[in-house]
């Protein structure tokens, strides 16, 4: 089954209305009408909001028949694989995530340990010491956060950011990596449960080599 036949399936299998599903997720009726009319997809935090609520990983719920959201197997000897983009995050402020179909070749090796990572496009210059801007990463939902480490998260429904992480035992900092400077995003006590993150930054692609052709 494809995107809309799994949202329909499985909100009816739970005994879900339209409505109630998209109270869920934070959303209208309107648009589960529209997921399961195959007339749009949710943006990547909502993807992973409805997959949970669902029992299952992105990559199925996307329909997919291979493992990891879109991984084919290798062509010929460059060792590459497709996998699939999801949108867009940034690296600064949060913004509006960006629906942004299509695929990106990724080493077999790394999509291999990351059986349902996708990727994002990334805006933004608050990482640039480590992921230049418009570069690529992939993220791995499945992954467990650990302090230093690169997420995306959701700091409102919609809108991401890519950040480092560090979790204190009442309070939550997503913090730029730059040369530049950048604040870091504090949340504190109930603030901290209205975060949600979307997955660990495990590789990235720079949008072109060094020499910028």
């Amino acid at each position: 089954m494809g995107f809309a036949d799994n949202v329909r399936a499985n909100r009816e299998r739970l005994g879900l209305s339209q409505e109630e599903l998209a109270r869920r997720v934070g959303l209208t009726n309107s648009a589960v009408s529209q997921w399961e009319g195959g007339r749009a997809k949710p943006r990547i935090g909502v993807m992973k909001a409805l997959s949970e609520i669902f029992g299952m990983t992105v990559s199925e719920l996307l329909g997919e028949d291979a493992p990891g959201a879109g991984i084919h197997e290798p062509v010929g000897r460059s060792g590459m694989v497709p996998m699939r983009r999801l949108g867009r995050t940034h690296a600064g402020n949060a913004v509006e995530e960006i629906p942004d179909d299509g695929v990106v070749e990724v080493p077999a090796g790394v999509a291999g340990r990351h059986p349902h990572a996708f990727m994002l496009d990334v805006d933004g210059d608050c990482m640039d010491r480590v992921y230049p801007p418009g570069c690529v990463v992939m993220v791995d939902p499945d992954m467990e956060p650990w302090n230093g480490c690169a997420v995306v998260a959701e700091t409102q429904p919609g809108e991401s950011v890519m950040r480092r992480y560090m979790r204190g035992s009442s309070t939550l900092m997503l913090s730029p990596d730059s040369y530049e400077e950048h604040e870091d995003l504090v949340f504190s006590g109930d603030s901290c449960a209205e975060v949600r993150l979307v997955g660990v930054v495990v590789w990235y692609q720079a949008s072109s080599d060094e020499t910028g052709r």
